[in-house]
């Protein structure tokens, strides 16, 4: 539908904005360039690609934001508030490392972990905004009317804008990569990544640092020592220390775990280790772990002599850090010395061990939220399922319930194992809606085939149920009991149970009777006759005389 504007209502204008062919291919390069080739074609390319689309999609995103708040606002006041405020905004950022480290901080709570850079060079993007003025100068002119039409927009393009628009630069970080020895000396590989496409993967991943004070204090190496490096073999599985040749350490692989003998490596008993359990949930708590098994768990050792006697052993644990065994026989987790792609001098703090509970994994509290509500919703599809059965309705209504379940279920388990925190967030919200979708649809289905009221009441009783008895081992697994994800999950299911049972029971509660009355009523309804019509009868006419007929002849018999 065409018009003009009224001023008191600028959203249909503003979400045709939104939704401009401009504006959506400013969303769609936005969300393939920061996740797709800024990790595969690193560089200014890239880096200057989301400015130009985040400039062209910020302002109808604010006015859209702006309309629907305050309804009255007109559209070319919030289509100008959100051009000036998106370039004034990116001006003061780009250009001052305050306002992008106040901007960092801000979106790091809005969005998880965040990075905003100041770069003078990102000014050059600003005309992009020419773009986006002359995609509201044609979105104007047809401003989307029809409430069904701005709902259904509003589901399909704002969530998808919103997360776009808030996902910044990805934080890198620092991976645990090596250990060598050089000219005697602790030598180390720090790398660093951001989901599981870009994580180091050999000591080349990674830049080098050397200690020439027993790994107290670091150094980036020269060019001379990166090469020498290059050629040594590093990554050693098992050393044996100088000063006892029969002491030997090894790591265990996909473990972070340090195994030693005293017998030149005859029997081994372990020396260190974090067990598999609260392994999983220490990574649980760091952003993106991705593959425990392969980020979380020794990569390989050297021993080196101390300078006041005995020695130490130094193990690249990946993304949990360094382990440094002291001369006193004591294990310590140093942490990381690389920051923001530097080499610091000295040792970070390593990731806690213990403690903790939701407040430091909200992002396990969104997919076991999630998990708990599918979980309800496909006790509720099922149970509509069976009332569309007992009143001999289609069974393709049962098949698409089943589907749009296994979908949900499907892209649940792809993100569960977080490689990128991102693209998580942003599932969540498709698996709940596809979940409730289902279950009210069925449960709609369900109604018209015959369903009573008490049917339903039963239904979301299920539901609730079913969501809450899922949820507690997913509670106490966000606690550490389970620490491991499988068993919490699998009594998750195993808590569905009870409302699969209580679907197969009401499913008498529903009437073939009263469904089919609802699906075929007469049509149209006509008014009972009176006993003798609307007149009274006509008399009917008099019988003519009855005139008897002659008589037949007699035939007399011949002569």
């Amino acid at each position: 539908m065409t018009g003009s504007e009224t001023p008191q209502d600028g959203a249909p204008t503003t979400l045709s904005w939104l939704c401009h062919p401009a504006t959506v291919f400013a969303l769609v390069l936005l969300l393939v360039n920061d996740h797709v080739l800024k990790a595969a074609f690193p560089g200014l390319v890239t880096g200057k690609l989301s400015d130009v689309a985040g400039l062209v999609l910020a302002p109808p995103l604010v006015a859209v934001l702006l309309t629907l708040l305050v309804p009255r606002l007109p559209s070319r006041a919030a289509a100008l508030a959100g051009l000036v405020a998106v370039g004034a905004g990116f001006a003061v950022v780009k250009s001052s490392g305050y306002a992008a480290e106040l901007a960092s901080s801000a979106w790091t709570v809005l969005a998880g972990p965040s990075l905003v850079r100041a770069d003078w060079t990102d000014l050059l993007t600003l005309p992009a905004l020419g773009l986006a003025w002359w995609s509201w100068t044609r979105s104007r002119r047809r401003p989307v009317r029809q409430r069904t039409a701005r709902l259904v927009r509003l589901l399909v393009v704002l969530p998808p804008a919103v997360l776009a628009v808030a996902a910044t630069s990805p934080v890198y970080y620092p991976y645990a990569v090596s250990t060598a020895m050089l000219d005697g000396s602790p030598a180390i590989s720090v790398g660093s990544g951001y989901s599981n496409s870009d994580w180091p993967t050999s000591p080349l991943g990674g830049q080098w640092a050397v200690s020439e004070d027993g790994a107290t204090t670091w150094r980036p190496v020269t060019e001379d020592e990166q090469r020498r490096l290059s050629r040594q073999e590093v990554g050693q599985q098992q050393a044996c220390a100088s000063d006892e040749p029969r002491r030997c350490y090894r790591i265990a692989t996909g473990h972070l775990r340090v195994e030693e003998s005293d017998d030149a490596g005859a029997t081994w008993r372990v020396a260190w280790e974090v067990p598999d359990g609260q392994r999983e949930e220490l990574a649980r708590r760091s952003p993106n772990p991705g593959d425990v098994q392969r980020h979380f768990a020794s990569r390989d050792l050297i021993v080196y002599p101390h300078a006041g006697g005995g020695h130490e052993v130094l193990v690249a644990n990946g993304r949990d850090g360094f382990l440094r065994r002291l001369p006193d026989g004591g294990w310590q987790r140093d942490g990381f010395i690389f920051e923001e792609g530097r080499i610091r001098t000295s040792w970070g703090e390593p990731p806690p061990l213990g403690g903790g509970g939701p407040a430091d994994r909200e992002m396990d509290l969104l997919l076991a939220v999630a998990l708990a509500l599918t979980l309800g919703c496909a006790v509720a599809a099922l149970a509509g399922h069976l009332a569309i059965r007992r009143d001999g309705g289609p069974r393709w209504w049962g098949i698409v319930s089943c589907a749009s379940m296994l979908v949900a279920g499907i892209v649940l388990a792809a993100v569960w194992r977080r490689d990128d925190d991102t693209l998580t967030f942003m599932a969540v919200p498709f698996v709940l809606a596809v979940g409730v979708l289902t279950a009210v649809a069925m449960i709609v289905r369900a109604s018209y085939q015959g369903a009573q009221r008490r049917w339903i009441r039963w239904v979301f009783t299920g539901l609730l149920l079913t969501a809450l008895l899922a949820g507690l081992p997913l509670v106490g697994w966000l606690y550490g009991t389970p620490s491991r994800t499988r068993f919490a999950v699998a009594l998750a299911l195993l808590a569905t149970v009870p409302g699969v049972l209580l679907a197969t029971r009401i499913a008498r509660l529903v009437d073939p009777a009263r469904g089919f009355e609802r699906r075929y009523p007469p049509r149209p309804p006509y008014a009972p006759y009176p006993p003798h019509g609307p007149y009274p009868p006509a008399p009917y006419p008099a019988r003519p005389p009855t005139v008897p007929d002659p008589p037949y002849p007699s035939q007399s018999s011949p002569q």
